[in-house]
């Protein structure tokens, strides 16, 4: 599993995103280490302890460096000389909150540091859709063979929000099967069922019907998983 570095000019700010990314992760989860502020009660970082982050967590998956805004991608930049794992390290684009939400879920569900990093820099994509601004695409797969699909409805009052998509997301890591899924009501290509930004790109709400593809060696028992979760509310109706 990659691990994940959070920099950021407040502690509380990085504390508090990783709180809420965490929320959203009921199994198994990542290596995270936090260098925020730069001294007890100052704003600002430090890329001595960036560094020390890094090399908390490397893996040889990787790791995985989300930051908020300025000097932080400076020091970032920085650590990058002074630490001493030789894992592979990535400085990501992400927006923080949502990123580091996106990252956190689909590192938790086995991901490598290529997707992680995808699904981190889409991360604001299902908001940009919501506020009808132009967007890259969520990322996609191609449909499932035809032939083994289900259609489910909805029952979330808040529909298919994050935690209920990350719930699906760590879910499905422990299956042997690739999922897409469709919302019948706005069309449009299919998502990848493990990616936590494609599911939130749908804009699926309470009564719409989804559209579950499955294939691969497991595609049962993953399709029989979803079919319970969405029937029964992801356990919040």
């Amino acid at each position: 599993m990659i691990g994940l570095v959070v920099v950021s000019h407040s502690s509380a700010l990085a504390h508090a995103a990783v709180e809420l990314a965490l929320q959203m992760v009921p199994g198994e989860r990542p290596a995270i280490a936090i260098a925020a502020g730069a001294g007890e009660g100052l704003i600002g970082t430090d890329a001595t302890a960036v560094s020390a982050a890094i090399d908390e967590v490397a893996s040889p998956d990787g790791v995985l460096v989300i930051m908020d805004l300025g000097s932080a991608v400076m020091s970032a930049e920085m650590a990058l000389d002074f630490r001493a794992s030789d894992a592979e390290v990535r400085l990501s684009s992400a927006p923080f909150v949502e990123g580091l939400l996106a990252a956190i879920v689909t590192a938790a569900g086995g991901a490598g540091l290529d997707e992680v990093d995808q699904e981190a820099r889409s991360a604001l994509t299902p908001k940009i859709s919501m506020l009808d601004e132009p967007a890259a695409a969520a990322p996609v797969e191609p449909a499932a063979p035809a032939g083994l699909s289900a259609d489910l409805t909805i029952i979330n009052p808040d529909g298919l929000h994050a935690r209920p998509a990350a719930t699906l997301v760590s879910t499905l890591a422990g299956f042997d099967a690739k999922l897409t899924v469709v919302n019948t009501r706005t069309g449009g290509a299919p998502v990848a069922a493990n990616s936590l930004i494609g599911l939130l790109s749908l804009g699926a709400k309470t009564g719409d019907v989804l559209t579950v593809a499955a294939s691969g060696a497991q595609a049962t028992e993953a399709l029989a998983k979803v079919t319970e979760l969405v029937t029964e509310g992801f356990g919040e109706v």
